[in-house]
């Protein structure tokens, strides 16, 4: 039925929400300046260390307020193959890595099954502090953290990058297509620099825990980025 299909394209846009709402401490809602000092500091980072640094010490961003950790990557930071996701959930949170929990373990299998794994693989969110509550990040809250995740692409240098869920595709691709209809094609983000990286969009680990049927749809794009990774050379 057309409501059914609308219900799945919904929760497959939204990231790993296992933990029921909880309440939080009202956090100020940031203003414009703040996305251009968020802008102007992920500019100045040289390297990946120093761009972490920079968002440790970033006071901007109201999730930081109620967040444990700093979520920034997990994986190596050379390798050919970048995945991101939307925003670290409570097990991400705790440990300060992304795609842990039974979301990360299920990537893990993924991974294993084209031959890699989180040596040969790059990982990391687009918001790298949890909103309270598992609740989806604001428009403002993105646009925020958006100079972050696009200055981490720049310095990482992927080959191919698979965006996990549909609020990752709509940041890195531009398109406003919910990620039933974006993933499966190959789509691109290009760096401030020029650099025109290949964007593979398919359903987010906590996505598919929760619908296993679609499980074969995010098998035929993980195929598809495999065979991208031989075309480069990556495999």
């Amino acid at each position: 039925m057309p409501g059914d299909a609308g219900r799945a394209a919904a929760e497959a846009g939204r990231n790993d929400r296992a933990a029921p709402p909880r309440p939080t401490m009202a956090a100020a809602v940031p203003d414009e300046a703040q996305a251009a000092a968020a802008r102007e500091l992920a500019t100045k980072a040289a390297s990946l260390d120093e761009l972490k640094q920079i968002m440790d010490a970033f006071e901007g961003c109201n999730l930081k307020a109620t967040a444990k950790s700093l979520v920034f990557a997990d994986g190596n930071p050379d390798a050919d193959l970048m995945l991101i996701g939307e925003a670290p959930g409570r097990d991400e949170d705790l440990e300060g890595l992304p795609f842990v929990g039974r979301s990360g373990q299920l990537l893990d299998r993924i991974l294993a099954a084209i031959g890699l794994d989180r040596r040969s693989a790059y990982l990391a969110n687009v918001i790298p502090w949890r909103p309270p509550g598992n609740r989806t990040p604001t428009p403002h809250e993105t646009e925020i953290c958006r100079p972050f995740i696009e200055r981490q692409i720049a310095l990482s240098r992927p080959k191919v990058i698979v965006s996990l869920g549909g609020p990752s595709a709509n940041l890195l691709t531009g398109s406003p297509d919910g990620i039933l209809r974006l993933r499966g094609t190959w789509k691109s983000h290009t760096t401030a620099d020029g650099t025109v990286i290949p964007v593979m969009p398919t359903l987010h680990p906590a996505y598919l825990l929760r619908n296993p049927a679609h499980k074969k749809l995010a098998w035929r794009d993980f195929l598809e980025v495999k065979a991208k990774l031989r075309e480069l050379g990556s495999l």
